[in-house]
């Protein structure tokens, strides 16, 4: 394997790697411009050294409000403006409904994110938090991306930092990592300029760890975007990391162009997903975890993923809606049980996990 490295001009690279000597910018590039098998390699060390043969999963239920949002993304299919056909939003009572319907399933968190509606009040989303904690008292929840926050706290007339303190207390255990797209001004303004800036994606997620309400981070990749370009969004996040230490796992997000604005593109390609995958774990040196997103790159590469960097598939999801409004062919949920032979049949060992990363069992 060695000498496949050294015959991909990546040596010096598994040096670097080899005695946790941190990436620079060039050597990232080097990383996706290079051969698929020996970066998946420097990767697969770097993923055993910090997690071992450790593949970890989590029981939980996915509840998407509401689909109407006044940014419309270009690469979004799912946000619609009120007067769509498509539109919907769901009252407290539809949600709480959702955690009743499930009430019988050992799930340990549930992750809710929506679009920026418009009309709903801010009170609204102190009631959902509550609703769901009225029906779950230990449940986690994980809601409202780093954008929505932005959108919460401008609701509420106060700062994103007591925003944050008045949802924390209604609930709110954590934020997802949605959101972050890539963060060069270049690719907001032609593909989502009503968005909060990368910048401003930062400073909440900084904003919410110095409050100690960790959080995830994402990119999604393979639409307009150049590789350098994924690189100063990789490094934006690895910088941040330095300052708070508060992101739990980077999840790259694979674009699924159907019904969005950006539909003549063609959807990734099974080397970029792992590509992606890998240069972020070489690369994210300060990240514990690396997230393949089975939803959005199908079950089989996920298990592949887990060879390329990936120690996480994400969890049972129940009911995932955002990405299948794009044209995603997976299952919309998954049974613990498949979750349990996809990992062990990558030849890793499941770990059952909350969302902060307690191993709640190993398998």
């Amino acid at each position: 394997m060695e000498k496949m490295i050294e015959k991909a001009g990546l040596g010096d690279l598994l040096e670097k790697i080899r005695n946790g000597v941190r990436l620079t910018v060039a050597d990232g590039l080097r990383l996706y411009q290079g051969d698929l098998l020996a970066v998946g390699y420097l990767a697969n060390l770097v993923r055993e050294r910090m997690n071992g043969d450790n593949a970890y999963f989590i029981y939980n239920q996915h509840i998407n409000y509401s689909n109407i949002c006044t940014n419309l993304c270009k690469f979004c299919a799912f946000g619609k403006e009120s007067s769509s056909d498509l539109a919907y939003e769901m009252t407290v009572a539809d949600i709480k409904k959702k955690v009743e319907e499930r009430i019988s399933e050992p799930i340990t968190e549930i992750h809710m994110v929506g679009g920026l509606h418009p009309d709903l009040p801010y009170s609204y989303y102190l009631d959902a938090l509550r609703a769901i904690k009225s029906v779950r008292p230990d449940v986690h929840i994980q809601a409202f991306t780093c954008v929505e926050i932005a959108h919460l706290a401008e609701l509420k007339g106060a700062s994103v930092a007591d925003t944050l303190v008045e949802l924390r207390e209604a609930g709110l255990g954590s934020i997802p990592g949605g959101g972050a797209e890539v963060f060069s001004p270049r690719i907001r303004e032609k593909t989502c300029e009503k968005k909060l800036s990368g910048e401003g994606w930062l400073e909440v997620a900084k904003t919410a760890h110095g409050l100690g309400i960790k959080s995830n981070a994402t990119m999604l990749y393979g639409h307009i975007e150049t590789l350098e370009e994924r690189l100063e969004h990789l490094d934006m996040l690895r910088k941040a990391q330095d300052e708070t230490g508060g992101f739990m796992t980077f999840i790259p997000l694979a674009f699924h162009p159907k019904n969005t604005e950006m539909a003549d593109l063609s959807r990734t390609s099974g080397i970029d997903d792992l590509k992606n995958i890998a240069v972020a774990r070489c690369f994210l040196d300060n990240f514990p975890h690396i997230k393949a997103y089975w939803v959005m790159i199908g079950i089989k590469m996920a298990q592949v993923a887990l060879s390329f960097g990936a120690d996480d598939v994400d969890g049972t999801v129940k009911e995932e809606i955002i990405t299948h409004m794009a044209g995603a062919e997976t299952e919309q949920a998954m049974a613990k049980s498949q979750l349990l032979a996809i990992i062990k049949e990558a030849g890793r060992v499941p770990i059952e996990r909350d969302t902060l990363y307690n191993i709640l069992e190993k398998y």
